[in-house]
């Protein structure tokens, strides 16, 4: 059983304090991805199921699978599906994505991930956290192939990633077919570069339709930017 826990507004995320936990890089994608048309959803690497909990919430006519390559992540997501108003809606499955992709015949408006990205870190003695962190487990290539395969035509795939590696993002995901379509950049402070990009990806490729925004966190230590707020005022309890 989990030993500590993360109070949003409609919904519990319980966590083991040596594993997966809730971090800034779920609830922003969670908020972003584009979920208002998406009749099934994808969601790799599910973790704790904060993000398929997120994207429940923000379209409740949605089916969510939520997959993840750890036991222990499938079975805590598994536990905070059941105790949220969502059950209904989101299946989490213990299963590595190369064994989705190859047995599923489901197709996906929407595939979401926080994948693994700490390649040239050194690996954390907890397995769990380790496998969750790197890309041993799962290569950009690996997920973009997969993806390729699990979209319908007009589907999407939206991701959270270090924002140093956008060239790397594209050019990878060339390889399948994928195509940038909308990217965020996510800077700390308003002083500072930005660190995370938030990027949806599809099949299509047209330069008319590309996106393109920025957005800071904070303004100071704990004090949040008004586009933050707007953008996750719907789960935080208080900012």
């Amino acid at each position: 059983m989990a030993n500590s826990y993360f109070q949003f507004k409609n919904f519990t995320i319980y966590h083991d304090l040596c594993a997966m936990k809730v971090g800034t890089d779920g609830v922003l994608l969670g908020a972003w991805a584009a979920v208002t048309d998406a009749k099934k959803v994808l969601d790799i690497g599910t973790g704790t199921g904060l993000i398929a909990l997120m994207l429940a919430q923000r379209n409740q006519q949605a089916f969510i699978d939520a997959i993840d390559i750890d036991a222990g992540a499938a079975q805590q997501a598994v536990v905070n599906v059941l105790a949220s108003p969502y059950a209904s809606q989101i299946e989490v499955k213990h299963m590595p994505l190369d064994r989705y992709a190859e047995m599923c015949s489901s197709r996906y408006d929407l595939i979401v991930s926080n994948p693994p990205y700490f390649e040239q870190s050194l690996k954390c003695p907890n397995g769990q956290r380790s496998l969750a962190r790197h890309t041993d487990s799962l290569s950009l290539d690996d997920l973009f192939t997969a993806a390729a395969k699990l979209l319908t035509s007009t589907g999407r795939i939206a991701l959270v990633l270090p924002a140093d590696q956008f060239k790397q993002i594209e050019t990878v995901a060339a390889r399948s077919n994928l195509f940038v379509s909308k990217c965020n950049w996510v800077h700390p402070t308003p002083t500072s570069i930005p660190k995370r990009i938030l990027i949806e990806l599809s099949q299509k490729e047209d330069a008319k339709e590309y996106v393109e925004e920025h957005l800071v966190i904070e303004l100071a230590r704990h004090k949040y930017t008004p586009e933050y707020i707007a953008l996750t005022k719907h789960f935080y309890l208080k900012m």
